[in-house]
């Protein structure tokens, strides 16, 4: 009768009718166009071990034992030549043969137009979603966004609500979505789960397009036993969840945050969880459902760093990856100059040696006074040694253009004061130093900016150097707009980082302790 019974168990499970009611849910954000695993050079205990890309997330995908959606919270291809390159659909090629489910779109999905990102949509055989994304012209949603879509996977009903982040507005280059609303993270939230509920799905989950709150962003941390302040819950990922009530889980991105077992957020009942950046590390986010009933019981979630010589790597997917780089390298590959010395990037989140080179040499190919490039626009470093057009691409992924302007010293302090907060600075610069003290609410006080050793007067006047992205409504930019005598040279800053470096090359770390507390 015993071995009747375990026959019987098993032929049951061998023909699905019993099953452990655990979906789990795959999500990547920001990956920014790093498609191929690389050495993690900024871990210390592992800076040459191997690290991240799709053949190690289809290689881990391939061995998962439940039934699972691939998720994304946009981001996809800005950062790296092979992105750039094809525009975004190298992205898309391999978010297909991976098997994506969804996705909702990321600022820089847009950096190339609407129209580009538009042609990735049609050509992507999985959902991208926008709920919160309208046409001013006509007050509706874009048609080629879906707010929302339900998966049907393991006998389950998955909502999936895809939500963008309003700063798209100022946080691709501006003249790209002028003609775009993004309305509200939670209060669009809050809109379409009332239609969602009536569709009755069995769990739902919130991608969105920005972070959780408070200063986690860019790194990996373990946030999952403590309280997050009145303030954090005040913005970002959280008020969504709550506005949502009863979804699953909020994914968010944008932040570069990497959650390492996710968040429970107790007045939302809600589990959050954000995947960092660059494909280094994937969420897997278990949803448990109740066997006999099939409803929702809860989730829990980790963060996977994708260690190839744990993961493996899929064969085919770097026979995908390595067809698409063939003519990208050909150019990246081009030596352009050597460098002498590391230029890397600040602790502090001051002024930083690879920040302080590029407003040098955007000051020298000018001939302006002063030069100002956004911090967050700087997406790596130089490391000693040949460097290639590949590496330059890389420090400066951005399409940004030179421009030129007339700016008073009353113009810079306000730049200064928008540009630093909590003691950290947006802003790189060359010309002039800035020195201030931390005050209240995270505003800089007491600022101070110099030139040659002297006190800048509000009635001074210099010529500044700048890119495109600050001067049309980029964030931390506002100061450019009053500035007179603004002219667009057309130049990309990126071929003029080329020039510079053929014709100056690194031999010394630039002068630092530009940006300093006193």
């Amino acid at each position: 009768m015993k071995n009747t019974t375990i026959l019987t168990f098993c032929l049951l499970l061998s023909a699905g009718i019993l099953n452990a009611k655990t979906i789990s849910v795959y999500h990547t954000s920001d990956v920014h166009g790093w498609y191929s695993a690389r050495p993690a050079k900024w871990d210390k205990e592992n800076s040459t071990r191997i690290i991240g890309g799709f053949a190690a997330l289809s290689s881990l995908l391939k061995n998962e034992k439940n039934p699972y959606l691939l998720l994304d919270s946009g981001d996809m291809f800005q950062g790296t030549p092979e992105g750039n390159f094809t525009k975004g659909m190298a992205s898309i090629i391999l978010m297909n043969q991976l098997g994506y489910s969804a996705g909702v779109t990321g600022n820089h999905d847009y950096d190339y137009t609407e129209s580009n990102l538009k042609t990735l949509v049609s050509s992507a055989a999985f959902h991208m979603l926008g709920a919160n994304i309208y046409a001013k012209a006509t007050g509706k949603n874009v048609d080629y966004l879906k707010p929302y879509v339900i998966i049907e996977k393991a006998g389950e009903r998955i909502a999936v609500l895809g939500i963008a982040g309003t700063h798209t507005s100022h946080s691709t280059l501006p003249s790209n979505v002028a003609h775009l609303v993004f309305a509200g993270e939670p209060g669009d939230t809050a809109k379409w789960m009332e239609e969602i509920r009536r569709q009755k799905p069995d769990a739902v989950i919130v991608l969105a397009h920005i972070g959780l709150g408070g200063d986690f962003g860019g790194r990996k941390v373990d946030i999952s036993t403590i309280t997050l302040t009145d303030e954090e819950a005040a913005y970002g990922t959280i008020p969504m969840a709550r506005a949502a009530k009863d979804a699953a889980v909020v994914i968010g991105g944008h932040s570069h945050t990497g959650l390492l077992n996710g968040y429970f957020d107790k007045p939302s009942s809600t589990l959050l969880a954000e995947s960092f950046w660059g494909l280094t590390d994937v969420t897997k986010v278990d949803l448990d459902f109740d066997d006999a009933t099939g409803r929702f019981k809860g989730a829990k979630a980790e963060l996977i760093p994708l260690w190839i010589d744990k993961t493996g790597q899929d064969a085919e997917v770097i026979k995908t990856i390595s067809s698409l780089s063939v003519e990208v390298n050909k150019e990246m590959d081009k030596a352009v100059s050597e460098t002498a010395v590391d230029l890397g990037l600040s602790q502090e989140g001051l002024d930083s040696p690879i920040g302080n080179w590029v407003t040098d040499a955007m000051r020298r190919q000018s001939g302006m006074e002063l030069a100002f490039q956004n911090t967050a626009g700087i997406r790596s470093v130089l490391t000693k040694g040949l460097i290639k057009t590949r590496d330059v691409y890389q420090v400066m992924p951005f399409e940004n253009t030179l421009i030129t302007l007339t700016m008073t010293g009353a113009q810079l302090l306000e730049l200064a004061a928008d540009n630093i907060r909590h003691g950290r600075s947006a802003l790189q610069v060359s010309g002039l130093s800035i020195k201030f003290h931390d005050g209240q609410n995270g505003k800089a006080t007491g600022l101070l900016l110099e030139k040659d050793g002297k006190e800048i007067k509000p009635e001074d006047k210099f010529s500044v150097a700048t890119n495109n992205y600050l001067t049309t409504g980029g964030t931390g930019g506002k100061a450019f707009t009053k500035a007179e005598k603004s002219q667009d040279t057309m130049r990309p800053i990126r071929d003029l980082l080329i020039k510079d470096l053929k014709e100056n090359p690194i031999t010394a770390v630039p002068t630092g302790g530009r940006i300093t507390k006193f």
